[in-house]
């Protein structure tokens, strides 16, 4: 990738922005910040701090690599909208809970909060009966 000219990664149909997360990613492969062999030993707060590192990833996309890459099963996305969304729609809440309040409301699904997680976005899938059916 790093020995790749930007310009034929644009033309292969990347943006701008693309490319140069692409560039800083291989970039803190090669420089240790993010390591690909091994990755799986750190914690997930290390692994969150590392790929967060890099141009155009931030704390979500480094929850859902946890998530569905890494296979962690107590990762709790509370800036995911969905899970938010989701988990008021469990909950019977009138309003979606804010990160923070949402952080708190998770602890009771440890250490199994990737679950919660998957079943709060299945929620946003469902569409309920009404109380008038």
């Amino acid at each position: 990738m790093l020995a790749t000219p930007g310009e034929a990664l644009r033309a292969a149909g990347l943006s701008a922005a693309k490319t140069a997360s692409l560039i800083d990613l291989s970039t803190k492969v090669v420089d240790g910040t993010v390591p690909l062999d091994g990755i799986d030993a750190l914690s997930d707060a290390e692994i969150i701090d590392r790929l967060s590192a890099v141009r155009g990833i931030g704390r979500w996309t480094a929850e859902m690599f946890l998530i569905f890459q890494l296979r962690r099963p107590d990762v709790w996305p509370v800036d995911d909208l969905a899970v938010r969304r989701g988990y008021a729609v469990m909950h019977n809440l009138p309003e979606w809970p804010k990160p923070k309040e949402l952080e708190r409301l998770g602890d009771v699904y440890r250490p199994w909060r990737s679950v919660a997680a998957w079943y709060c976005w299945r929620m946003t899938d469902m569409v309920l009966p009404t109380a008038a059916t």
